[in-house]
Parts: C-alpha cells; sequence; structure tokens
C-alpha cells in the first residue's frame, strides 16, 4: 500500500518501522519542523525525521498545511491512506480526503476514554486499570472518528508514563500492520457518546507534590508524571524530581520521611520513592540518591 505517514515523537518511530517492515511503501514523510535544542540552541530534527533519513524516505515538515500549495503538494502524492501518530499539527480536510482510503490515526488510550493531547499521562494519574491503542477513521473533531481495531492492555501497578510510553508504541505498530492487513474487513466503530472524557494537556503546575493528599493519588502523580514534566518535591531546601514510586505502609504527618529508605507519609498511607533526580544531576535509583544525598527518618518534605 502506499502511505503517507505522520508523525513526530519518539511514540511514532517504531510505528514508521513497522510499515517499512511489512513492506509498504511510503510516499513521504511529514512531520515538525527542526527545533533548536541543547545547550547551543542548534536545530534539531524530530526523532521521525532522523529515522526517516536513515531509512532513506522523503521528509517533509511544512509549518502548516492550511495553504494551498501544502495540500496540492499533499494530494500530487496519490497516497492509498495517510497513517497519522502524534503529528502535532490539525489536519485540514482537503488533506483528510486527499489519501484514496482517507487517514487513520494511532490512538494511545481506549477511545473514546481520553480524547487529546495526553492519554498516557491521563490514563495513569486517574488510576484506569486498564488502557490501549485504537485505530481510528480520522475526521474533522477532536479524536471522534470511528475506530477500526482496539487492543486493551493492563496498566502495571508502578508502572510510569515512560514505561506505558513504550509499551503502548509497540502495540500502536503491530496494530496498525494488523489493521492495513485486514483494511477491507474491518466495520468502523462508531464511538459512544457515553464514557467520553479528555486528556488535557499537562501543565508543570500539575508536578508539585501535595503530600497532605492520599497516598493513591500521590503515587499516580509521581508515576503519570515521569519522565516529564516529573512531579517535584524540597528535600532540605532542594527541588528534587520524585521519578518512580510504590505504595508503602506506614503513617505519620503528610510529608514526614518515615524510615531511611525514603518512605514518605501522605494525608492517608504512605509512598516509596524508587528513583530520584536533583537538580543538574541524572536521574538516580533510591540506593545511589541517599548516597549522595542522605535524607534521615524523621526529615519534612
Amino acid at each position: 500500500m502506499r502511505i503517507i505517514f505522520m508523525g513526530t515523537p519518539e511514540f511514532s518511530v517504531p510505528v514508521l518501522d513497522a510499515l517499512v517492515e511489512a513492506g509498504h511503501e511510503i510516499a513521504a514523510v511529514y512531520c515538525q519542523p527542526p527545533r533548536p535544542a541543547g545547550r547551543g540552541k542548534k536545530e534539531r530534527p524530530t526523532p521521525v525525521h532522523a529515522r526517516a533519513v536513515e531509512l532513506g524516505l522523503d521528509v517533509r515538515h511544512p509549518v502548516s498545511l492550511k495553504g494551498t500549495d501544502e495540500q496540492a503538494a499533499f494530494s500530487d502524492l496519490s497516497a492509498d491512506i495517510a497513517v497519522v501518530v502524534a503529528y502535532g499539527l490539525i489536519l485540514p480536510q482537503a488533506v483528510l480526503d486527499a489519501p484514496a482510503k482517507g487517514c487513520l490515526n494511532i490512538h494511545a488510550s481506549l477511545l473514546p476514554r481520553w480524547r487529546g493531547a495526553a492519554p498516557i499521562h491521563r490514563a495513569i494519574m486517574a488510576g484506569d486499570a486498564e488502557t490501549g491503542v485504537c485505530i481510528m477513521q480520522m475526521e474533522a473533531g477532536l479524536d471522534t472518528g470511528p475506530v477500526l481495531l482496539r487492543v486493551a492492555t493492563p496498566i502495571g501497578g508502578e508502572e510510569t508514563t515512560a514505561q506505558l510510553h513504550d509499551r503502548l508504541s509497540g502495540i500502536g505498530a503491530q496494530a496498525i500492520v494488523d489493521a492495513l492487513k485486514q483494511l477491507p474487513g474491518l466495520t468502523p466503530e462508531v464511538q459512544p457518546e457515553e464514557g467520553v472524557t479528555y486528556a488535557q494537556k499537562i501543565d508543570k503546575a500539575e508536578a508539585r507534590v501535595d503530600w497532605s493528599k492520599p497516598a493513591i493519588e500521590v503515587d499516580r502523580q509521581i508515576r503519570g508524571l515521569s519522565p516529564f514534566p516529573g512531579a517535584w518535591t524540597e528535600i532540605e531546601g532542594q527541588r528534587v524530581k520524585l521519578l518512580a514510586s510504590r505504595l508503602a505502609d506506614g503513617s505519620g504527618a503528610a510529608g514526614m520521611v518515615l524510615d531511611d529508605g525514603l518512605t514518605v507519609a501522605c494525608g492517608e498511607g504512605a509512598v516509596s520513592l524508587l528513583r530520584l533526580q536533583r537538580a543538574g544531576k541524572g536521574a538516580q535509583d533510591r540506593e545511589v540518591f541517599l548516597r549522595g544525598m542522605p535524607v534521615a527518618k524523621g526529615a519534612q518534605l
């Protein structure tokens, strides 16, 4: 099948690889433009851009698809279908209509739950027992199109957004290959009106830990915001990111360290901090972190 691939971040790369490995012809790869990054602020291509160059594919990174010239260039590719995964631009109707079989989106949730920008973060933060991937026919609304294929997976009790992100990327890659193979026989399933939720973009203001909340909420916040933006607290006046945790036994004043192994009391219950990061340092497992920054029992976070 002749495919236009549209994606930008690391999440999208395994999908591109899977389409190539399945023998599909990639007419062009669309992604976000290179942007300044790093200390030197040199322009850095996106993960999809870099991978597409390695694969010898035609890469395009328009700032917008609203112009008639860009829409004509897209249409001139004469694609059978477009596969879209975390692309980052709204597709105008002219673009949605250009491929012979339309545009398919790979969305990292079980629609209609968690439409929108941050479905993986929100699923963990809400305490969902499962999530998954949907292959959806795209239309003008935000993740409102009919679903062709869905694959569910449980969310692990200690799973972080980073870990779930990587699992769902692999699941999505296999799902789109399966969907394209079965395409003529798949029946579009209109999304129900009931159960719609929106995964709002993560705001950094959500990242500071409020130790007065129940441990189950604090644990979900830490895991759901890991690695970015990273839930944080202050330890001895220093801002420290909390990147992994688990629920623990214990009780005490909210924010009090209950032992020498970074078990911290919450408003109800306690959490054990497993991975942390000080400003200017790399992420460290608890034991390594404590060697460089001991935190005594009874300390107040």
